[in-house]
């Protein structure tokens, strides 16, 4: 079996919300997704997608994405897409970092994988081990009132853990915080995160000022360096997330016991395959994770829910349904939100099918006779 093509079709994915604002009075209304194609000489398919969080959060922008796949997509044409390990080496050497390039073909290689196997791709990436994931809901930064407001609104539709966009003023924060914890009972859970928006002397103000309160602190600061700095000075469970950008930087998080509970992006880590490898490093270490992407549709919302269901359960420290945020189907058949959790279909692969009307004419189409 080998590679005989690749398309790549840009997808708008608008907020239901309208706009999703976070630290640094960034914000995104419209999120810029790809979906990849990887078809075989013998017309099976699988799928992916890579969606950044714009190009101001990461190292990773929408055109990006597809750039890269027209560099790297010649280079692996005619290899065979169940060799994934195989096909990801070669992918690292053929082009050096982006990872989040790479992040489509790996997803859509094990769709293939599944598909070939008749199996789904969380048997292939460990076995199902729980029966849904427990979802968070993301709250975008406003004033403490309206976020306090839009988290008992969305508890109302199950969630019980919660992501605070925080990173702004301290101040401010500080009150958002108070504003949110109020409102939601004991044992739901609720993460502060700054998204590296805090300089440490903010950051510590704010971890002096809701020492009583039951919270978790996320990525107050930018660089590693000064979040484990604040790591060591507070008493709150701590993630990390825009730090840990490969099993590098995993790696020495790990050694430096730097946080409780660490955010595995699927695109950072360049694909499934690399995400299932810190998956592991993770649970060896008894750390804890939120296991998702960037941002994404249907198929990117399908793959976090194979890759969280293939994990023990203590270490499923939350997921998230990508799906729900965006007013666009980009593919079908994929996890849906029930009560506040996800699971996956009985399928083999990740289980889904392209929106073939939604995603158009391919802007990128790479074949063999190319």
């Amino acid at each position: 079996m080998k590679i005989s093509k690749i398309q790549a079709y840009r997808v708008d994915l608008p907020l239901n919300e309208g706009t999703y604002k976070w630290s640094g009075g960034k914000s995104v209304d419209v999120f810029d997704s790809t979906v990849v194609v990887v078809e075989t000489e013998c017309g099976l398919q699988g799928y992916g997608e890579v969606c950044p969080l714009g190009p101001f959060y990461l190292p990773a922008y929408g055109e990006g994405v597809r750039a890269g796949l027209a560099e790297l997509g010649p280079q692996i044409i005619g290899m065979d897409p169940r060799q994934i390990t195989a096909l990801g080496h070669w992918m690292d050497r053929a082009l050096k970092g982006h990872a989040y390039v790479k992040s489509g073909v790996d997803m859509a290689c094990w769709d293939l994988l599944g598909k070939v196997t008749e199996q789904p791709v969380a048997t292939l990436l460990g076995g199902i081990c729980s029966d849904s994931v427990t979802l968070y809901r993301a709250i975008s930064q406003q004033p403490a009132e309206v976020m306090a407001e839009n988290v008992a609104g969305y508890r109302n539709e199950g969630y019980q853990r919660f992501q605070l966009k925080v990173g702004g003023n301290a101040d401010e924060d500080i009150e958002r915080i108070h504003a949110v914890r109020a409102v939601l009972p004991a044992g739901d859970k609720l993460v502060a995160d700054a998204n590296t928006g805090w300089l440490p002397h903010e950051a510590m103000r704010v971890v002096k000022a809701v020492k009583d309160l039951d919270v978790y602190i996320e990525q107050p600061c930018l660089s590693y360096e000064e979040c484990l700095s604040i790591r060591r000075h507070t008493d709150h469970p701590f993630v990390l997330d825009e730090n840990i950008d490969g099993l590098g930087t995993l790696t020495r998080a790990l050694q430096d016991r730097a946080m409780d509970v660490v955010n595995i992006k699927i695109s950072k880590f360049g694909g499934l395959t690399k995400a299932r490898l810190a998956r592991d490093m993770c649970v060896a270490s008894g750390i804890a994770m939120t296991l998702e992407d960037s941002w994404g549709g249907d198929i990117i919302t399908a793959a976090i829910a194979h890759l969280a269901q293939s994990t023990p359960p203590e270490f499923q420290f939350t997921s998230t349904d990508f799906n729900s945020y965006v007013s666009v189907t980009n593919a079908l058949g994929a996890p849906k939100r029930e009560n506040g959790r996800m699971a996956i279909m009985d399928r083999p692969g990740l289980g889904v099918e392209p929106n073939w009307e939604v995603l158009g004419d391919p802007v990128l189409e790479i074949c063999a006779s190319n």
